[in-house]
């Protein structure tokens, strides 16, 4: 009798509880307030996934699950700390308002520019003049607020790249100092390492990735054998007035960006569900892909921004591709006439989704190449690569599924080395060819009056064959 009486007990305590936090808006306003990740509450309650968290989080009313009781009390716990304030919960989007099938969170927070404005009940006359003695003290505390920020993620960094070098150090005992062994097994657990510091450096932050959108038709690829729908402009150009002959009478050099996709993880990525609408306006809030009408290239000198398409009429383009082809039809350039835009699929967007991660790569390859630990950096490159190739529909990596990030940053690098010809021909260079992403072969000048030579992000290095010679070679022709 008493067992039963204890099962009623326990089912009545779990359904106070679900009763008690049954507003999602509730439930992301504890755990942002006890500024927990996804990945915190799912370790805490003992799931894999962090799908489950977002379905307890935002689902009304409160899914069942094996693990929901253990949820019910992480909230209470959290309540007792942050509890509630007295009006409404600022910042929350429920589940029901970011629309079916929306990423939730993919919204930012609104943030405040100044003293709240009084309603037409308070004391506080509506013409409120702010005191500058308030003024100085609201803009002292920002300044606070901001110094506290910068100094949790320089620790946040300063953690993770302890991480990085825990696990190089871990894998080089393993193989009993064995560099090359060290380095294949760093490679094989790239993915799962680099998701693992992606979650840690996105603790607490503005924008969080919760659930995969529906895609449009246009990022489904119609079968494994036929090519995406979405022009990725990566080229393998030639400059036509030129040819290579073994006596040629121009020297070309083969130059490779360092770091390409590293570099483009800084774009414009979309944070929510991709929303359809037609008309030639851009709205560079947004990101996304674009069905254009593209302009004609007539400088044989310079690769289109469209790589080799032979085809006309029509294509859809990714963001970078877009905002290159604006950018270079405006008055600053006026290369070509402007795009015409005819749909696209675009969301909110923010340049600074990866950033974090960004930096802290770019940190640890920094500091590997300086210290010559080659086995660090070529872990590092194994994780900022592997990262972009698997955010599609990848088999390796499940955490992310968002084709057209991947679409994005591959054309973001692509849309880089573009720039980087266009300054070379600016400075002179004869742009001989450009291929893929990260390879340009440049004449007629010393090209490190344009970039110096190394390894470092900004800087070029001289590609080199299988036996690591230079590649360099002779062209004869004419502009």
């Amino acid at each position: 009798m008493s067992g039963d009486l204890g099962g009623v007990e326990a089912l009545l305590a779990e359904a106070r509880l679900a009763a008690k936090f049954a507003d999602p808006k509730e439930r992301q306003r504890l755990r942002r307030a006890a500024n927990l990740s996804l990945a915190d509450v799912a370790s805490a309650i003992e799931v894999k996934s962090r799908q489950t968290v977002v379905n307890l989080e935002t689902r009304s009313p409160l899914p069942s699950s094996s693990a929901r009781m253990k949820y019910l009390r992480l909230l209470e716990g959290l309540a007792q700390i942050h509890p509630a304030p007295a009006g409404p919960v600022p910042g929350s989007v429920s589940a029901g308002a970011a629309g079916a099938g929306a990423a939730p969170e993919t919204r930012p927070e609104p943030v405040s520019t100044g003293p709240a404005r009084p309603s037409q009940h308070s004391a506080v006359p509506e013409r409120y003049t702010e005191s500058p003695v308030a003024k100085a003290a609201r803009a002292g505390h920002a300044r606070q607020q901001a110094r506290r920020r910068t100094s949790s993620a320089e620790q946040v960094r300063a953690e993770l790249r302890e991480t990085i070098a825990a696990a190089v150090e871990g894998e080089l005992q393993r193989a009993g100092g064995d560099a090359d062994a060290a380095t294949q097994a760093l490679v094989k657990r790239a993915i799962p390492d680099v998701m693992g510091l992606f979650a840690r450096t996105r603790a607490g932050a503005r924008y969080e990735y919760t659930a995969y959108p529906a895609l449009p038709p246009v990022l489904r690829k119609p079968s494994k054998k036929d090519p995406d729908l979405v022009w990725e402009a990566r080229p393998s150009w030639r400059h036509p007035g030129y040819r290579r002959t073994p006596d040629g009478e121009l020297t070309v050099t083969a130059l490779d960006v360092n770091a390409a996709y590293l570099s483009a993880m800084k774009t414009w990525l979309p944070i929510g569900r991709l929303e359809h609408s037609t008309g030639a306006e851009h709205d560079r809030k947004r990101s996304g892909v674009h069905l254009i009408t593209p302009p004609t290239w007539d400088h044989p000198h310079l690769p289109s921004p469209l790589g080799d398409r032979e085809e006309e009429g029509p294509l859809w383009v990714t963001e970078p591709t877009l905002r290159l082809l604006l950018r270079i039809s405006g008055p600053a350039h006026r290369l070509c006439e402007p795009p015409v835009i005819h749909e696209s699929w675009t969301s909110s967007a923010t340049e600074n989704f990866l950033d974090a991660l960004r930096q802290l790569l770019a940190g640890a390859r920094e500091d590997a190449l300086q210290a010559g630990d080659e086995v660090t950096a070529a872990y590092v490159k194994a994780m900022y690569s592997k990262f972009v190739s698997t955010l599609g529909e990848s088999p390796h990596n499940r955490e992310i599924v968002r084709p057209d990030w991947a679409h994005l940053i591959r054309s973001q690098a692509f849309a880089n080395l573009w720039n980087r010809a266009y300054k070379a021909h600016q400075a002179g260079l004869v742009v001989i060819s450009a291929i893929g992403t990260d390879e340009l072969h440049l004449a007629g000048g010393d090209w490190r009056r344009v970039w110096e030579q190394g390894r470092g992000l900004g800087e070029m290095k001289v590609k080199t064959d299988r036996d690591g010679a230079p590649v360099l070679y002779t062209v004869t022709g004419g502009r």
